[in-house]
C-alpha cells in the first residue's frame, strides 16, 4: 500500500488511545507510542498498531503470578479491539482509491464425516475469530477474504442434512461457507483425464458413485484440493488452510481455577505475514488440548495416572472435602521433554518420563471425594475416543506467534499451503493407516527442505463434544451397548496405528538415503522395512506387557483392597463404570485383542508390508500425475 495523508480528525484511533493510556505504565515499551499519534499519515497510524502488538502479546502471556483472570481478559479484549480498529483504518485507506490490498485470501477446507456437533463448534470458532479480529473486513455483509469448504464424507443422510443447516446458518451470520457435496466430488473426480485418474486412485479414491462416503480423511481432504482450485481467484494471493472438524481456532490456558479457552491468536493475520515475509510453501501448526494420537499408544501412561488417582483416593474418606484440587498440571507438562501422552515418546526423540500426572478435579462448588470419584469414572470411557483426563497440553507463547522453525510433520487438521504447496497432498490414503501426517511431512521436508515450516499457532483439539460419545464419530472405533455398559472396540484403529508407525519410520530412513524425485528402489526399501518391523514389534510387545501388568494392578487396587468406596452406596455406579473401563482395556489390549493378534500374525504382517512396499514404490508416479493437474 502506498502512503495516504488525511486530516488527523478523520481517523478513529480511540481504541489505541485508550489502550496506551491504560497500559503505558504496565507494559514496558508501550509508553513511547502514547505521545506519538499526532500524524496525518494513515500508513504511520496503521503501522503503530503493528508496533504495539508484540508488546501486548508479551504482557498477555507473561508468567506474572499476580495477573488475575480478569486482568488477562481485559488485556485480551483490548488486544482484539486494536485489530478491529486497525482493520477499519485499512478499509478507510482502500476506499480512498489508488491502493490495493495485497493481503492473502484464505480458502479453508473442513472434511467432515457424520460429525454435525463437531462441525458446529468448528464453524463457530471461525466465526468468533472473524468477529474478534476482523481480518480482511466485510463486503456485502460477509467476511471478504475468508471462504470455507465443508467437504462432505458422511454416510448418514440425517448428518448431511444437519451439516447443510449449519452451512446456511453461518452463511447468514457472515461467513462464506460452501458445501462440497458427494455428487459434486464425484463429478470433479471424473473430470480428471482417464489415464491420470487411474493413477490417482490411491490418492483420491476409487469408490463408486453410490458409495462415495467414508472415503477416509486423506482422500476426502485431497479431493477438496480440487475444489480449492475452483475457488481460486488470484493464485498468487490465495492460501489454502486445511482444518479438522474437531479443532477450534482458539487455545487453552491453565489458570489456578482450571482451563480457560481463549480467542487469543489472530491466525489469519499472522499466517498472512508469514507467507509474505518468508519463502515457504507449506506451513503447519500443532494442537493443544486433547492429544493428537490414538488411545492405542496412550494406554500405559493413562493406566499409570488412573492408578495414581485411586492411590490418592485411598488416603481419603468419601465424605471428606475433595482432595483433588491441587496445582495445575502445566508445570509438570512443561518439565517433560514432549509427547507427554505417548507411551513410546522415545520413538520421536523425546525422553520418556515416568512421572504419573495427577488428576485435577473440574467440579466447582462444595463437593466431596465421592463426588470426585463419580465425575472421574464417568469420563473414563472417553479415553477410547482419544481424550486423556490428565495429560492435556496447554498453549505456550514461547518466542511469540510468528517465528518459523523447520518442520517434519504435517498436522492434517492444521496446515496451510500456497498455490505451489497444493502439490503436496497427503499420500497413501487408500491404506487407511494412522500417522499419515508425519509420513507426508517426512516426504515434504525431503523435497522442499526449509520451505516447509512450523509456526506456533496451534488449534484447540477436542475429541468429544458435550453431546456424548455417540456423536463423536471416529474411523475404526466402534461403540455399542452391552448390559447397559459401553462396549468400545478400537481394534481397527490399533491395527492401523502399528502399520502406520511402520510406514512412517520406514519412510523416515528411506528419504535420508535416496533421491526423493526418483522412484523408490525395492531392494533398498525392503531391508529398511524389515528392520523397522522388528524394532516396532519389540516395542509393542513391551507396551502390551506393561498394559496387562498395570491393568491387573488397577483391578486389585480398586476391587480387592477393601478401601472405602467398596462399601459406599454412592460409589456403586462409579465402580460399575470402572469395571466397564477395565473390560474395554481387556478387549482392546489383552491377549485376545483382535488388533494384537493381527500384529502378531506373520501372515497379516506380510500382507500389510506388501501394501506398504507397493504404495511407496508408486509414490513418485502418483505425485507426477497429481502435479500435471496444475
Amino acid at each position: 500500500m502506498t502512503d495516504n495523508k488525511a486530516p488527523m480528525t478523520e481517523f478513529n484511533v480511540s481504541g489505541l488511545q485508550d489502550c496506551l493510556a491504560r497500559y503505558r505504565g504496565l507494559i514496558p515499551g508501550l509508553a513511547r507510542y502514547a505521545d506519538n499519534l499526532a500524524t496525518d499519515s494513515l500508513d504511520e497510524l496503521i503501522g503503530r498498531y503493528d508496533d504495539c502488538y508484540p508488546l501486548i502479546e508479551t504482557a498477555l502471556w507473561s508468567e506474572n503470578p499476580d495477573k488475575t483472570e480478569t486482568a488477562f481478559n481485559a488485556l485480551l479484549d483490548c488486544y482484539q479491539s486494536l485489530f478491529r480498529e486497525q482493520e477499519a483504518l485499512i478499509q478507510q485507506k482502500l476506499k480512498t482509491g489508488g491502493v490495493t490490498d495485497d493481503r492473502y485470501h484464505f480458502v479453508l477446507s473442513i472434511p467432515v464425516a457424520d460429525r454435525p456437533h463437531h462441525l458446529r463448534n468448528c464453524l463457530e470458532s471461525i466465526y468468533q475469530l472473524c468477529e474478534r479480529y476482523g481480518y480482511g473486513g466485510k463486503a456485502s455483509g460477509a467476511y471478504d477474504k475468508i471462504k470455507i469448504i465443508v467437504a462432505e464424507d458422511s454416510r448418514e443422510p440425517k448428518n448431511i442434512a444437519q451439516h447443510l443447516e449449519l452451512i446456511d446458518e453461518y452463511n447468514k451470520k457472515g461467513l462464506q461457507v460452501i458445501h462440497f457435496a458427494q455428487d459434486e466430488q464425484y463429478e470433479v473426480l471424473q473430470s480428471i483425464p482417464d489415464a491420470d485418474r487411474r493413477i490417482l486412485g490411491n490418492l483420491l479414491t476409487t469408490q463408486p458413485r453410490e458409495r462415495f462416503y467414508l472415503k477416509g480423511q486423506a482422500a476426502n481432504r485431497n479431493l477438496s484440493y480440487l475444489k480449492c482450485l475452483q475457488l481460486t481467484g488470484d493464485k498468487q494471493r490465495t492460501l489454502y488452510y486445511f482444518v479438522d472438524s474437531d479443532e477450534l481456532f482458539c487455545v487453552n490456558r491453565q489458570t489456578p481455577e482450571g482451563e480457560q479457552i481463549v480467542y487469543a491468536l489472530n491466525y489469519f493475520q499472522t499466517i498472512d505475514k508469514a507467507f509474505r515475509c518468508n519463502n515457504i510453501a507449506v506451513l503447519t501448526g500443532k494442537m493443544v488440548g486433547d492429544p493428537p494420537v490414538s488411545p492405542s499408544v496412550m494406554a500405559v501412561n493413562f493406566l499409570d495416572d488412573v492408578i495414581g488417582f485411586f492411590t490418592g483416593l485411598a488416603k481419603t474418606r468419601g465424605d471428606d472435602t475433595c482432595a483433588f484440587h491441587g496445582p495445575p498440571n502445566a508445570d509438570l507438562a512443561a518439565s517433560s521433554s514432549g509427547a507427554i501422552y505417548h507411551d513410546m515418546a522415545n520413538l520421536f526423540g523425546f525422553e520418556k518420563k515416568l512421572n504419573a500426572f495427577p488428576y485435577r478435579c473440574p467440579l466447582e462448588g462444595k463437593h466431596d471425594n465421592t463426588d470426585c470419584l463419580r465425575g472421574f469414572a464417568r469420563k473414563l470411557s472417553a479415553f477410547f475416543f482419544g481424550e486423556h483426563l490428565t495429560r492435556k497440553t496447554f498453549f505456550s507463547s514461547s518466542d511469540g506467534f510468528g517465528k518459523l522453525t523447520p518442520a517434519r510433520t504435517v498436522y492434517p487438521g492444521n496446515y496451510v499451503v500456497n498455490y505451489e504447496g497444493l502439490r503436496h497432498v497427503i499420500p497413501f490414503g487408500h491404506l487407511r493407516l494412522r500417522m499419515s501426517g508425519p509420513t507426508a511431512g517426512r516426504l515434504i521436508a525431503a523435497e522442499i527442505d526449509g520451505r516447509f515450516a512450523s509456526i506456533n499457532l496451534p488449534h484447540l483439539h477436542q475429541r468429544t463434544t458435550d453431546t456424548g460419545l455417540g456423536d463423536a464419530f471416529r474411523p475404526g472405533v466402534e461403540l455399542t451397548e452391552e448390559h447397559e455398559q459401553e462396549r468400545i472396540d478400537l481394534s481397527n484403529e490399533s491395527e492401523r496405528q502399528f502399520f502406520g508407525d511402520l510406514m512412517l519410520f520406514t519412510t523416515e530412513v528411506l528419504v535420508k538415503e535416496i533421491d526423493i524425485s526418483m522412484p523408490f528402489d525395492k531392494d533398498r526399501l525392503l531391508p529398511i522395512l524389515e528392520q523397522k518391523e522388528q524394532e516396532l514389534l519389540t516395542l509393542y510387545r513391551q507396551k502390551h506387557n506393561a498394559v496387562l501388568k498395570k491393568r491387573q494392578q488397577l483391578y486389585k487396587l480398586v476391587f480387592l483392597s477393601g478401601y472405602w468406596w467398596q462399601d459406599s452406596p454412592e460409589a456403586v455406579g462409579a465402580l460399575r463404570q470402572v469395571k466397564a473401563f477395565l473390560g474395554n482395556i481387556d478387549r482392546n489390549f489383552g491377549e485376545q485383542s483382535l488388533a494384537w493378534q493381527k500384529i502378531q500374525s506373520a501372515v497379516h504382517r506380510a500382507e500389510r508390508k506388501q501394501q506398504i512396499i507397493e504404495a511407496l514404490m508408486d509414490y513418485r508416479t502418483e505425485r507426477d500425475a497429481w502435479d500435471r493437474l496444475f
